[in-house]
């Protein structure tokens, strides 16, 4: 595969080639793709963006864009939550030599990432504690060579492969014990160390500093939200397929195809249509990306806008953060879905659904906590001096503007509930606004207000991509997909809606009748969704998208005969 690829270097700086190509490697190989983003994104995309100069490390470049050894992101500490806030891996100045000594101080400090050693030199890139004449100078990342073609280095110490069977890889934990460390393996980004061992961070802090160490996740939210409506998009097909093709003996209509119930096309449809405001929302993640890489006017709030509590993702880049938790979860709900509504083919994992989910659900702590990235969201917004709501009339449901104009009022309405109440737990005691005292009741709260502002987000993207449809007949297909994505997600949050006065009861009455009304709108234009949607089928290999499913997946399966009697 890397030798068919662009040189990492040139992917980091081609966002959209490297969104594509990690939406594809998803969509046919979740395991593969786990270890793409953590070669390329996270750990090629550290060193390419935090290494002042890269002639000293151009060796170790050309080995791992020609893969001939492996590289790994190491930044989750096992022992303690948020270690994130709070790495204790210790990378140690020595003046004399000019290298640093890379310790892990106890057991709860291990490291944990995809790294067992199987005849492949692994590289990591390894988030460490600077400690320079005994003064913590905070947190950088450092490049390690971790193993060679027979095992562990020097001073390195790995377990034996931790099973993980819903995305199968092999994960360890790794201490180190005294591993030396040449200069040039600092990445030091803009900081220096001169030779009278005086240190200097022009960011000024340690948690700047955290922030700018952890800028690389900006790439994996940016691009991770392609492929999960890639797989979005993909479970849709495969699930409306099967409905289409599976009938169903109930005693109601005995020989009917499950496409006709109107609880199956609420769910395959609504699928699909999940995965289109997905797909929207994935866009935008990757232009925001793109922008802050060439330093856009318009590239969103500017990065490290909100200060760091119960994790740094928020502050690093509230947007893009919120892009990511959002595309995660709500793909991971989409493909459960499916998987539910086809029974037990949605389970077989020939059928591709379980990896797509397994994937989805790693991700949901990987690559920056979604609750965290929600607890932190909502937290920022109670600070925020919203505008006043708009408290005129909704647009009328279904059409698309109905939903963006709901959820806007929505996070409006959070926001004003949950500063209040931090506001009287504040006063009510001698707490701080920011103590753990006042917020450790409003946790929930927190990450409904985050939820929402993620949701409010998407919504405004398919809004924002309907605007670019010229053609009558596309936008004819589109629109009804659009409404109902938001006419579904106002049913499945009709509880937080009604709670915070957001909508009325009568304002849901009529939602279950147009969602019929825009499933038969949308049945009629289904070959072209599934056209557009599909990825090729040498791709994704799945019986479950074959016009005869059970033909399909006979020729799949190791057949045995019985001896003759």
């Amino acid at each position: 595969m890397s030798e068919s690829l662009p040189a990492a270097r040139r992917m980091l700086r081609a966002p959209e080639q490297l969104a594509a190509l990690i939406a594809w490697t998803a969509a046919a190989e979740p395991a593969l793709c786990m270890t793409l983003i953590n070669h390329t994104l996270l750990g090629l995309g550290s060193m390419t963006h935090l290494a002042p100069d890269h002639a000293p490390l151009e060796k170790k470049f050309e080995t791992l864009e020609s893969a001939r050894a492996k590289c790994s992101y190491l930044i989750t500490e096992v022992g303690r939550s948020n270690s994130h806030l709070a790495v204790r891996t210790r990378a140690v100045f020595e003046p004399e030599t000019r290298d640093f000594v890379l310790t892990t101080p106890d057991a709860e400090a291990a490291k944990f990432s995809g790294t067992a050693a199987h005849g492949i030199p692994r590289v990591g890139v390894v988030l460490a504690r600077l400690i320079v004449a005994e003064e913590d100078c905070g947190v950088f990342p450092f490049v390690v060579d971790l193993t060679d073609g027979s095992g562990p280095l020097p001073g390195v110490k790995m377990t034996a492969p931790v099973e993980l069977g819903a995305l199968p890889l092999d994960y360890t934990l790794i201490r180190f014990d005294g591993v030396r460390l040449p200069w040039e393996h600092w990445l030091c980004d803009d900081a220096t160390l001169g030779p009278n061992g005086l240190f200097h961070d022009p960011l000024g802090s340690p948690d700047r500093r955290l922030q700018r160490t952890l800028c690389v996740g900006q790439g994996l939210w940016g691009t991770l939200p392609a492929a999960a409506a890639a797989l979005a998009r993909q479970a849709g097909v495969l699930a409306v397929r099967y409905a289409r093709g599976r009938r169903t003996q109930g005693r109601l209509a005995p020989g009917t195809p499950l496409l006709r119930y109107r609880s199956q096309q609420h769910a395959v449809l609504g699928a699909m249509a999940d995965a289109f405001a997905l797909t929207c929302a994935a866009s935008r993640a990757l232009g925001l990306w793109s922008g802050s890489l060439i330093g856009a006017a318009d590239s969103g709030p500017a990065d490290g806008g909100d200060t760091m509590a119960f994790a740094p993702w928020s502050a690093v880049n509230r947007p893009l953060s919120a892009y990511k938790a959002h595309s995660i979860r709500e793909a991971a709900r989409v493909i459960d879905l499916c998987q539910r509504h086809c029974g037990f083919a949605g389970l077989l994992d020939t059928n591709r659904l379980a990896a797509y989910r397994g994937f989805l659900q790693a991700f949901d702590p990987a690559g920056g906590d979604n609750q965290l990235i929600y607890y932190d969201v909502g937290r920022a917004l109670a600070d925020e001096a919203l505008p006043s709501a708009d408290t005129g009339p909704l647009p009328p449901a279904p059409d698309p503007q109905w939903w963006p104009a709901v959820l806007s009022r929505h996070t409006h309405r959070l926001s004003h509930r949950l500063r209040t109440r931090r506001d009287a737990l504040a006063t009510a005691g001698p707490h701080a606004r920011d103590s753990f005292e006042v917020w450790n009741p409003l946790l929930d709260e927190a990450a409904e207000l985050g939820t929402a502002y993620a949701a409010r987000l998407a919504a405004d993207d398919v809004i924002r991509s309907l605007t670019t449809v010229t053609d009558a007949e596309t936008l004819a297909v589109l629109e009804p997909l659009a409404a109902l994505h938001g006419v579904l997600a106002a049913r499945r949050q009709a509880g937080s809606l009604l709670a915070a006065g957001t909508l009325v009861p009568t304002d849901l009455d009529e939602l279950p009748h147009l969602t019929d009304r825009l499933c038969d709108a949308i049945l009629p234009h289904l070959p072209q969704l599934e056209d557009a949607f599909a990825l090729p089928s040498d791709i994704v290999r799945a019986p479950l998208g074959a016009e005869n499913y059970i033909e399909a997946l006979a020729q799949n399966l190791n057949w045995k005969n019985g001896a003759p009697s």
